[in-house]
């Protein structure tokens, strides 16, 4: 019996301890709003802290930077932790992450004051609200470290940088292009967000010129419910992986004798080669007496942010998968309807062979369309998947030959003629 009573007594300490907050501990409290995306590597919060104990301000505090943490670990539409297998591996390392030494390297900036401060429960807790700012760019460095998530050097390793292109939506049929000439608000947006991508490393192309869309438009024309979408022609014309249209809107009013502004971005993200949506974000400037430019580029890195954490998990996704192309292959020449099927079976069986995967998307007697994942290994470049597939072509359809109209990183634009 007296032997129980010194482990009896290890226990209810510890319990006691716990009940007081470890230095590793996850917060008591979750309660997080996202502000805004201050810099391309920090993001500002309004965290909620519940404080315990004797020293409960303290406590309170330090619960509120610990929330911030874990905010932009899990919380929100884009947080850093994304799949299972992620949050898995993080429970291994999760103490450290919110000790005190680790936050204050995380928490970059915090706000001297609370903006509110309230005792529960009869004053045995105490719940503050703060604002801080909170090193995302670090804390993904740390866990890149930690094994918890994958190095964005792995990923590009296998598949490449993602290319991406940025372009302002525009109705149908009109050029993007034209329309960042004629206002400058849109030329401004697309710079900022064109500087947000290159400082996170992100390969970006600037569409320039529209040569290659006459072909592409041609080719397409032929699809069932075609309709002229220059975004998407641009994109795979010029070979993104992914592409990013934004709108820009700008408010004024006079407060007395002085005008103000507030600016308004919207920001979506495309796959190329599906024009599947990959997120949507709505970016606000505060409402100010400044310059045009200075209020669209608030509300940019206000909505870019969310965006571009969805392209990454895109990415990852894509990894798994393989790497994607899309596949428009025109049908010319004088093939009777025998040869027209044999065509057209000749190709899906040769892309059974080549590909890990595909879909067909359209399938007419002009026009074939796919989507086709290969293997990063044998096919990392799209010219080595044409290779293949003129050759294996040439074999099982004696009557036509394959040919190419336009390649890039993305799009192969083949036709077939009669040989």
């Amino acid at each position: 019996m007296n032997r129980l009573l010194p482990l009896a007594f290890l226990v209810l300490a510890a319990c006691a301890y716990a009940r007081k907050g470890t230095p590793g501990e996850v917060p008591r409290s979750k309660e997080a709003v996202f502000v805004e995306s201050v810099s391309p590597a920090e993001v500002k919060v309004l965290a909620t802290g519940i404080g315990v104990g004797k020293k409960l301000t303290k406590s309170a505090l330090l619960d509120a930077r610990r929330c911030a943490v874990y905010f932009v670990l899990f919380g929100g539409t884009d947080p850093l932790l994304q799949t299972r297998e992620e949050k898995e591996k993080f429970q291994l390392v999760k103490g450290k992450y919110f000790s005190p030494e680790r936050l204050s390297r995380y928490i970059t900036w915090e706000q001297e004051t609370f903006e509110s401060r309230v005792k529960m429960e009869g004053g045995k807790k105490l719940k503050v609200r703060k604002y801080f700012i909170v090193n995302k760019g670090l804390l993904r460095e740390d866990l890149v470290a930690d094994g918890v998530l994958t190095a964005r050097k792995e990923i590009t390793q296998a598949l490449g940088l993602p290319v991406i292109m940025v372009i302002p939506e525009v109705p149908k049929g009109e050029s993007p292009i034209d329309a960042m000439a004629k206002d400058p608000k849109l030329k401004q947006a697309a710079q900022v967000i064109e500087s947000y991508l290159t400082a996170r490393r992100y390969d970006v192309v600037v569409p320039e010129q529209m040569e290659t869309i006459g072909n592409l438009a041609e080719a397409q024309a032929a699809l069932k419910g075609f309709e002229e979408d220059y975004a998407y022609q641009l994109a795979l014309s010029v070979g993104s992986d992914v592409y990013i249209t934004f709108t820009v809107q700008m408010n004024e009013r006079y407060v007395g004798s002085t005008l103000v502004r507030k600016g308004m971005v919207g920001v979506r993200a495309y796959e190329t080669t599906t024009a599947r949506l990959l997120g949507t974000e709505t970016g606000y400037s505060r409402e100010r007496p400044s310059p045009e430019a200075v209020v669209v580029e608030e509300a940019v890195h206000d909505a870019v942010d969310k965006v571009l954490s969805r392209i990454m998990a895109y990415w990852k996704e894509d990894l798994e998968r393989g790497v994607q192309y899309k596949v428009i292959v025109k049908v010319e020449g004088d093939f009777d309807e025998d040869e027209l099927d044999d065509l057209i079976m000749a190709f899906s069986e040769l892309l059974d062979e080549l590909a890990e995967d595909y879909k067909e998307n359209v399938v007419t007697e002009e026009t074939m369309d796919y989507l086709v994942w290969a293997d990063p290994e044998k096919f990392a470049k799209s010219t080595k998947f044409y290779r293949a597939l003129r050759k294996g072509f040439a074999e099982k359809f004696l009557d036509g030959k394959l040919r190419r109209i336009n390649i890039n990183r993305k799009l192969l634009l083949l036709k077939v003629t009669r040989r």
